[in-house]
């Protein structure tokens, strides 16, 4: 979530300033963040926005809300991120992004990224990118791989570019 409309040297850097708040561990437990002054957080470079979804996250994982990564690793994919999109401030994409990079599901393609729709129109030659449940019906031929194939749709256009300099 940190990461969110950031680049990845912002989100690091946001991370690594929450991270030096606890010193004394590897990442904040949900009773830290829970307790964690709103200043303190906006010094790490969290809008106003992203920390009350943290609180939110932090208090749905201290009441059982949100699964601890043991059992969202047992859950099936829907089962999670029903669990977690009715949190204000995670959507379906925060939670794809979740079940790839964290839990590595190799068969997550978040149909609402843009990234993921542009590479398909790049590499399809398209007028317009497809619309998110058109790639939905269209990924299916994907399947088990479809978080293989985000891989490969988000960096299309940047390839592309590349090779016309």
């Amino acid at each position: 979530m940190a990461y969110q409309q950031l680049t990845a040297k912002a989100g690091d850097a946001i991370i690594g300033r929450l991270k030096g708040l606890f010193d004394d561990r590897d990442f904040p437990s949900p009773e830290d963040l829970i307790e964690a002054e709103f200043n303190q957080l906006r010094t790490c470079g969290f809008s106003a926005s992203k920390i009350a979804t943290i609180k939110a996250i932090a208090q749905g994982t201290s009441d059982g809300l949100i699964p601890t990564r043991d059992i969202a690793a047992t859950m099936e994919d829907e089962a999670v991120i029903d669990r977690m999109v009715g949190i204000k401030g995670i959507g379906r994409w925060t939670v794809e992004m979740l079940l790839m990079y964290s839990l590595e599901r190799m068969d997550i393609l978040p149909v609402d990224d843009f990234g993921v729709r542009e590479g398909y129109r790049v590499l399809k030659s398209l007028p317009e990118q497809p619309k998110p449940k058109q790639l939905r019906e269209l990924s299916k031929a994907w399947s088990p791989h479809r978080t293989v194939a985000a891989w490969y749709l988000w960096r299309i256009p940047r390839e592309r570019g590349n090779a016309l300099k």
